[in-house]
């Protein structure tokens, strides 16, 4: 029953909440963690109350007894000592006070507010105030039990009703007071503390009032009292407000749009305080840091730190590390005024922000729900910063104070360092730091205790993370605003392009440092999210990106102001870089920029751009190469080679020391240097040097390899420096190398020393530019070298002799040098000639025996002139005038003195008579040099040998017979090819020839000039050819061929010899050239003989050409003659395409010279059979021309009846005719009804081919058959009986047909519906016949015709009013099976069907699988019979009579592999022929729908051609023959063989399976095939497959690859995993029922064929495709039952492989037998449930 919530809430009674107030009050208060906070809360609710002055007092029960307020007894002794006039004062960290006394003179409690007091949790709506909980008044009490107020004329006091856990006030007036008036405009709260206790420590309460005064927004004053002495009194004052624009490209907005910051001000803060020195001597010690002395200060000192940290201290109460300096011995204590009164105070400045909030509706409400008022439309928000010279001030002000605690201003002093000392006011301060150098003060909404900013409401951190962007957008305009006043003071501090002063860039840098520092924002704490927020907004807030910065060129924009690297210091003067003063001052904000992407470090832009922009000192130009330098040596050189170029070309050099020295060079032009440890090395660097020398000052600061390495530039070479003196004529005289002896010395000297190291090019050089300057010192002033000559020289007195001022002897290297510049040793030649041999004074003998002298000092030019001069007279000869003029000739020109060329008439030289010529002379030997010819030349001597003079013809040649082996050993008669030289013989005349017309003797006979008789020993060192080269019997067969058959046979026979010397192209090129003479036929116009190229004759007596011979040309010249024709094209008989053309000529003609039908036929025939070598061109003529031999049979005469079939008694006609003209026949009974009237091939197959292929049409194309039946005999037993003879006889047929395609299976015929055999009362068929013009028809009656329509049924019709005629059936049926059918098909196929059984195995025939059919069927029917009668038994018992039935086939015998083997899949189905339809039936007894599924499945099976049932294979090289078993035709008495044998058989069969060990399984084609499997159906067991790769294993399970698979073995395993854990998952229990291990079941995976499993010796291999394309989708989806009866079949089916090899009978009787044993367990298995998923 179900009640409403309505009915039950009428039915119940109201009940109050109860509060325990005093618990809630406990409980608000734990929340409150910080000190003071109990004067905090009443310092912020007399701001909002806009109290100027407040005063807090401390009171002891002394002094309260003395006010009489409290009984005297209650006070403790040191109380009462303070009553005591004159008594010592007490220790203000022991003594116990029992009141607190705060005041304020703020505005006084209106009714709302006494109202308000006194409700918890009810805060101040207005949003102008702080306070938002209305918890702050409770925080009294934390100290009190019983707070007291009065503000104006009332009071309120609170109380525990009952001393219990309700809290109660009682709220009156107060009397009248004779006291001042004005004492009622105080507020005043009087706390009797809970426990009396010490005041909080006075120097820590002091520093939290003067941080708490900082930003109160009306508080001005607060004074703290000691019962009746004032201890402390602060003052505030606040200066005039600056207003500041707010600084260009700062977004004012926050980032949801809803704080706008409108104007900024600055404003400095005074605060003076009056301390009392009892303070100081009672505050906590902290450990302060002595300050640095002012002028010495450049950055904030290190240790700032522990200043900071006792400002941390004092804020949240812990102690401050030590300073780190070790003080000195303090000194004895000094008396102290502990009433004295301290004054100090403090400047600040406050950045304050003016907010312009704009919330919408939603965010508002939801604020306003939280904080239970409207959040402020305006609002400040404010930031003190302290800038440098401030916080130096702090430190000196702290460094003042007498004792050891440190200013009273240390909370206000800037936290550079991070430590955590900078808080967020949120009216007070809070435990939360801001992260940057100042405090802060805003709006924010705090959590409840408010010691931190509230981030866990959503919408009140929207406000306060909007509220701290806008803090961070004023840090960066404060920030701004500095470095605003630090560029001014540089620019005013700078004069044009010089900077300020040291000491201005060291104040100014430590001012920004210092500013870094202040804003460098640390982690905050306890939240991270205000530091970095404003942090974020810090940067972000710049709409462009820009950041100022100090730099070493002032303040300039962070994007145009670069990293520091040293490498670059040295030279990039004007490019500005962070200073390191902010580098290691301001780490943190250099990291940020870093980060942020603005500041970059130096790259290869800036330094172009400097470069660029200005020349540089040499020092800062060694600085710029020591920077290239050290990148080039560790970088990718390819890379920087272009940037190299850059720089190169950018870089200006201030060259010199000095200003009237100094010049600008572009490095451009720079391209070398001198190295000091060089040739140069020693040049005097005061004379001239090259403009594009690298200065010196500065090469010599670097090594000369780096320079070489890492620069364009070689080492000046003493060559170039040469060139460089002595090629420019702006030198002064003193360095004129032609005009100055000292200078031309000095330069000759340095290249002395130099000589010896300098390669021999620059020498070369050296010598080419001091070879045409007038540089030699010499006796006769300064000479060119050649025209100066050695001191030794002294033939001839006025010679110019070299002579150096310095006196230095020529010897040693400076000889080589001038001589190799060309100073003579030896007087010139034309001078000797001039002054010695016009005068006859020498002879040719003295003058070479003079110049062997000399022949060192000679020059190549001079032995140059002398090998030109015509000085060498010829030998006169006799009888001539001796006082005739001689000419004088070149040495060249003439011989040495010798006999021989004398008799040869050349001339040689004279050389007089009184000294005797001897050739190894010195002489000899200098004038062969000069060109003295010691023999003639080759050219000269083939002259000679063809002068007219036969002396000099005959020494000649025999000169050149006698040296050719020696000095003209480049002999090459080819050389003078056209020159005739050699003596020949030219039939009996003596002639001379040329090397390309005289050979050796042999060839005599066909007319060549040969070598005479005298030479022909010679004819080798001459080089006389043997044979004439083949191009020129070319020559002589095209020009000159040979007349008679004589002539022909001798040059045919010599050129059969040089066959070889004939390339293919000339043998080619001969077989169309006309030169074998024919001797024309006789009475034939025109000459006798004839030439005709070889190609187009052929060699008679080689078989049998009579009657070739009438159309082609044979000729015979003999067994050697005929080998060269042979070579040159001709044949023994012509080519098939040859004939072919003759034929096309003219086929009347040709026919006719074949004397009849016999030899055309055997012309055909030969075309037939080589119809591939006739081109296609000439077979589309034959197509076309009527050259194929037509047969007509015509009737005789009075001849018999057609029927009877009688070639005597028909007339053959034979025609020519065009191949679409004649008739194949194809078919016998057409050919009889229209043979007469028709032109047929003759029936030979090659011919009948070759006369389709040329376009004859078959008859049987031709022909239209049209059947005429009576009516259909139903039921006809006749068409029954033909149809199962058909069926049984059929296999037998195919298996002998094996030469012609079937159009279809027998598997398919076999099917009822494909085969249909009809019975009609009479059969009539009409034959027509419609080709050319012929239109005919004929009737005849048939006992059998055979019919298709396009793909359906294959029907047979037979008559029933006749006997059948097998024949008639055999020839219907072929047409049907076969593409072309033949007439011995039929009669093959007729003998099978009409012979009996045991007559066609008689014959040869196959028929055992006939007869065992026979018995099978009658076998199955008995089973059939004892199936039904136990259809009620369980499946798991054996079926009575169903192994009895496969036990029958023990008396049909096995089929091996090694006999053929009938088709046993080719009869109907039966037990034995389709195991799985046995199978279907023995299933039977299952739940019905598994066995619905299972029949499915074996009909699936069944029905597929190579599929139907599982493949077995067996592996090349590891098979062995199958076990022997027992087997079940082994029992000769014909009884049934036991169940235990077959029983241990199959157990044989199990435990022979195994795990293959092999990981390469290799090709299997060895199996033989069963003839009966092909085409039927059958598996094939040939496995033509590829290699088999192990791959991995998953789980026990190997998995093989087939070599076909390109996939990587591991991306198969990856991709296919799924697959094959599904396929292992349905093995796996088949293992288990046929008690297989896994391992012993491998899986294997290939691209095509129809290989399903196979058994490998045992090891058995299932077919992962065959698994994916049939049950791995129904696996998937958890449906295994038709996977495992697919595979439990095909695993029995591999089993059974183990006992019998091939797939006959027997494998089937044990194949059914595993089957049957574990069929029961198969049942359990397909009716269990299924497992969970197994998708992946």
């Amino acid at each position: 029953m179900v009640v409403s919530k309505d009915k039950l809430w009428e039915t119940g009674h109201d009940e109050t909440v109860e509060v325990n107030q005093r618990a809630l009050i406990d409980k608000v208060l734990a929340r409150y963690s910080g000190e003071f906070t109990v004067f905090r809360e009443l310092l912020q609710n007399s701001d909002d109350a806009q109290s100027e002055a407040v005063e807090i007092r401390f009171e002891t029960a002394a002094f309260l007894a003395a006010k009489g307020h409290e009984p005297a007894a209650a006070a403790d002794d040191a109380t009462a000592a303070v009553a005591r006039a004159g008594a010592p004062l007490p220790d203000l960290r022991t003594t116990h006070v029992h009141q607190w006394t705060f005041k304020n003179n703020g505005i006084v409690f209106r009714d709302e507010d006494w109202s308000r007091l006194k409700k918890i949790a009810e805060g101040n709506p207005d949003e102008e105030k702080i306070g938002a909980f209305g918890v702050g008044f409770y925080s009294l009490f934390s100290v009190t039990e019983e707070p007291f107020v009065t503000s104006g004329d009332q009071w309120m006091g609170f109380y525990w009703k009952d001393k219990k856990d309700q809290l109660f006030a009682r709220r009156g007036q107060l009397p009248e007071s004779e006291d001042d008036p004005s004492s009622r405009a105080w507020t005043s709260f009087a706390m009797t503390l809970r426990e009396p206790a010490p005041i909080p420590v006075p120097f820590d309460f002091t520093r939290f009032l003067v941080s708490s005064l900082t930003f109160m927004r009306y508080l001005r004053q607060v004074s703290v009292f000691f019962d009746d002495k004032r201890l402390v009194k602060l003052n505030k004052a606040a200066g005039v407000p600056k207003n500041l624009t707010i600084p260009k490209g700062l977004n004012n907005r926050s980032p949801s749009g809803i704080m706008t910051v409108d104007t900024i001000q600055t404003t400095p803060l005074y605060i003076q305080a009056q301390v009392m020195r009892w303070i100081y001597t009672s505050g906590s010690e902290k450990k302060r840091i002595l300050p640095p002395k002012v002028n010495a200060i450049t950055k904030p000192s290190a240790g700032g730190g522990s200043f900071f940290s006792s400002l941390f201290s004092s804020l949240a109460g812990t102690s401050t590390p030590q300073r780190a300096a070790t003080p000195a011995p303090a000194p004895p204590p000094k008396p102290v005024d502990h009433l004295a009164i301290n004054e100090t105070s403090v400047s600040l400045s406050i950045y304050s922000a003016s907010v312009k909030v704009r919330l919408d509706k939603k965010l508002s409400a939801e604020i306003h729900r939280s904080t239970k008022k409207n959040p402020p439309a305006n609002m400040k928000f404010e930031l003190i910063y302290t800038a440098k010279d401030e916080y130096d001030a702090s430190l000196e002000e702290d460094a003042k104070q007498p004792e050891a605690t440190g200013s009273i201003f240390q909370g206000l002093r800037a936290d550079v360092d991070g430590i955590g000392a900078a808080r967020v006011f949120i009216g007070h301060s809070t435990a939360q730091s801001t992260g940057v150098g100042g405090h802060i003060a805003a709006r924010f909404i705090p959590t409840v205790e408010r010691e931190s900013i509230d981030f866990m409401d959503r919408n009140v951190a929207v406000w306060n993370k909007e509220l701290l962007h806008v803090g961070g957008f004023l840090s960066r305009a404060t920030y701004e605003f500095e470095l605003s006043a630090v560029r001014e003071q540089w620019e005013a501090s700078s004069s044009g392009l010089i900077p300020p002063s040291k000491d201005i860039q060291a104040r100014l840098m430590d001012r920004v440092v210092h500013a870094l520092r202040f804003f460098m924002f640390y982690t905050s704490t306890p939240s991270s999210e205000v530091s970095s927020l404003m942090e974020a907004a810090f940067f972000s807030c710049a709409t462009d990106g820009h950041f100022p910065i100090m730099t070493s060129k002032g303040v300039r924009d962070v994007k145009d102001v670069r990293l520091p690297d040293p490498s670059f210091a040295g030279f990039l003067k004007d490019l500005p870089t962070l200073p390191d003063e902010i580098m290691a001052g301001a780490p943190g904000i250099v990291s940020s920029l870093q980060a942020r992407g603005s500041i970059k470090a130096i790259d290869f832009s800036d330094v172009l751009k400097e470069l660029q922009s200005r020349p540089l000192t040499e020092d800062e130009f060694v600085a710029c190469m020591n920077w290239w330098i050290e990148i080039f040596r560790d970088s990718d050189r390819s890379r920087l080679l272009p940037i190299r170029a850059q720089v190169i070309n950018n870089i200006l050099i201030l060259a010199g020391q000095n200003d009237s020295t100094q010049k600008v060079i572009t490095l451009a032009s720079i391209r070398s240097f001198i190295n000091p440890r060089s040739a140069c090395g020693s040049i005097p660097l005061e004379g001239p040097l090259p403009e594009s020398l690298l200065p010196v000052s500065v090469s010599k600061l670097f090594k000369p390899e780096v320079l070489l390495d890492c620069f364009p530039w070689a080492e000046l070479s003493l060559v170039q420096w040469l060139a460089f003196i002595c090629n420019s004529s702006t030198f002064s005289v003193e360095y004129d190398i032609s005009s100055s002896p000292i200078w031309s010395e000095r330069v000759i000297g340095i290249i002395t020393r130099a000589w010896p190291s300098l390669p021999t090019g620059q020498k070369a050089e050296v010598v080419q530019i001091l070879r045409t300057k007038t540089c030699i010192p010499t006796s006769g002033g300064l000479k060119l070298p050649h025209e100066a000559y050695f001191p030794s020289v002294n033939i001839f007195g006025d010679l110019p002799v070299v002579t150096f001022q310095s006196g230095s002897a020529i010897k040693g290297t400076l000889e080589k040098v001038l001589q190799e510049l060309g100073v003579r040793k030896h007087v010139e030649l034309q001078l000797i000639f001039n002054r010695m041999i016009k005068t006859n004074e020498w002879t040719i003998a003295d003058l070479s025996k003079y110049l062997v002298s000399v022949k060192d000092s000679l020059t190549a030019e001079e032995m140059l002139r002398l090998k030109a001069t015509a000085a060498f007279p010829v030998e006169a000869v006799e009888g001539a005038n001796p006082d005739a003029k001689r000419t004088r000739y070149k040495a060249a020109q003439l011989y040495e003195p010798l006999d021989v060329f004398r008799s040869l008439g050349l001339p040689v030289i004279d050389w007089g008579r009184q000294t005797k010529w001897r050739s190894s002379s010195d002489e000899a030997k200098f004038l062969f040099e000069l060109g003295l010819q010691r023999y003639p030349s080759l050219e000269k001597l083939i002259e000679l040998c063809t002068d007219k003079d036969l002396n000099i013809r005959t020494v000649a040649l025999k000169y050149l017979i006698d040296n050719v082996g020696s000095r003209y050993q480049d002999y090459d008669p080819m050389n003078f090819k056209d020159v005739r030289f050699i003596p020949a013989m030219k039939g009996a005349e003596a002639c001379l020839g040329n090397i390309q017309e005289v050979f050796s003797s042999p060839w005599a006979a066909v007319g060549f000039m040969v070598l005479q008789s005298t030479y022909e020993a010679y004819s080798s060192k001459l080089k006389i050819k043997d044979h004439p080269p083949a191009s020129q019997l070319i020559h002589l067969l095209q020009t000159k061929p040979p007349n008679t058959e004589t002539e022909a046979a001798e040059l045919f026979r010599l050129l059969a010899g040089r066959v070889n010397d004939f390339k293919s192209s000339d043998l080619q090129r001969l077989a169309s050239v006309s030169f074998v003479p024919v001797k024309s036929e006789k009475g034939a116009a025109g000459p006798l003989v004839r030439h005709l190229p070889p190609s187009q004759c052929y060699l008679a007596g080689q078989g049998d050409t009579s009657f070739h011979s009438k159309l082609f040309v044979f000729v015979d010249f003999g067994t050697g003659a005929n080998s060269f024709l042979t070579a040159c094209g001709t044949r023994s008989q012509p080519s098939v395409e040859e004939v072919a053309k003759i034929l096309l000529t003219s086929p009347q003609q040709f026919y006719e010279l074949a004397q009849g039908p016999a030899n055309f036929l055997a012309e055909l025939r030969n075309l037939a059979v080589n119809a591939r070598s006739i081109s296609s061109s000439t077979i589309l003529r034959m197509k076309r021309s009527p050259i194929l031999l037509g047969l007509q049979r015509k009737p005789k005469k009075q001849a018999k009846s057609t029927d009877d079939w009688d070639e005597d008694e028909w007339d053959i006609i034979y025609e020519l005719k065009r191949p679409n003209e004649i008739i194949i026949a194809d078919e016998t009974h057409a050919y009889q009804a229209f043979g007469d009237s028709l032109f047929t091939a003759p029936q030979e197959d090659i011919i009948e081919a070759f006369y389709i292929t040329l376009g004859s049409l078959r008859l049987s194309r031709v022909v239209k058959e049209e059947y005429q039946t009576t009516g259909e005999l139903i039921g006809n037993k006749s068409a029954a009986e033909t149809r199962s003879l058909i069926l049984e006889r059929l296999p037998l047929f195919l298996h002998e047909h094996t030469h012609a395609a079937t159009r279809v299976s027998f598997s398919w015929l076999s099917t009822n519906k494909n085969f249909v055999v009809k019975a009609f009362g009479k059969l009539g068929v009409v034959k027509s016949l419609h080709h050319g013009s012929l239109n005919l028809s004929r009737k005849q009656d048939a006992s059998a015709v055979a019919r298709r329509n396009g793909s359906g049924p294959i029907e047979l019709w037979i008559a029933g009013n006749a006997q059948v005629d097998m024949y008639e059936v055999a020839t219907s049926l072929n047409r049907l099976i076969f593409d072309s059918p033949k007439a011995n098909d039929a009669l093959l196929f007729m003998t099978i069907l009409s012979t009996d059984l045991r007559s066609l195995k008689r014959r040869g025939y196959n028929v055992d699988r006939i007869l065992r059919q026979q018995k099978d069927a009658r076998l199955a029917a008995e089973s059939a019979r004892v199936a039904r009668e136990a259809k009620e038994q369980e499946v798991h018992q054996p079926l009575p009579g169903s192994f009895e039935t496969l036990v029958e086939k023990e008396k049909a015998p096995a089929v091996y592999h090694d006999q053929p083997a009938t088709n046993e899949r080719a009869a109907s189905p039966t037990p034995a022929a389709n195991p799985f339809q046995n199978w279907k039936r023995k299933i039977g007894s299952l739940a019905s729908a598994q066995t619905e599924k299972l029949s499915n499945m074996t009909n699936q099976l069944a029905a597929k051609p190579g599929v139907n049932a599982p493949v077995s294979e067996q592996i090349a090289g590891g098979s062995k023959p199958p076990l022997l078993p027992t087997r079940p035709n082994s029992n000769p008495t014909g009884a049934v063989t036991p169940l235990s044998n077959i029983t241990r058989n199959i157990d044989l069969a199990v435990s022979s399976c195994r795990p293959e060990s092999g990981d390469l399984l290799q090709n299997r084609e060895h199996m033989q095939r069963v003839k009966e499997s092909v085409d039927d159906g059958y598996c094939d067991i040939s496995g033509k497959k590829g290699d088999l790769h192990h791959i991995g294993s998953m789980g026990p399970v190997k998995i093989y690859l087939s070599e076909e698979v390109t996939t990587d073995p591991d991306i198969f395993m990856e991709t296919r995993s799924h697959p094959i854990a599904r396929f292992i998952h349905i093995i796996t229990p088949l293992a288990r029922i046929y008690e297989l291990p896994i391992t012993n079941l491998h899986i294997f995976y290939d691209l095509q064929g129809g290989i399903i499993a196979f058994n490998r010796n045992g090891s058995i291999f299932l077919n992962l495709r065959y698994f994916e394309e049939w049950h791995d989708l129904h696996v998937e989806e958890n449906k295994l039952q038709e996977a495992y009866i697919s595979w439990y079949f095909t695993i029995a089916h591999e089993i059974a492989h183990n006992l019998v090899q091939p797939h006959n009978s027997e494998h089937e009787f044990y194949f059914s037998a595993i089957c049957e044993r574990y069929l029961s367990q198969l049942a359990k298995l397909i009716g269990s449930p299924p497992s969970e998923s197994i998708k992946h």
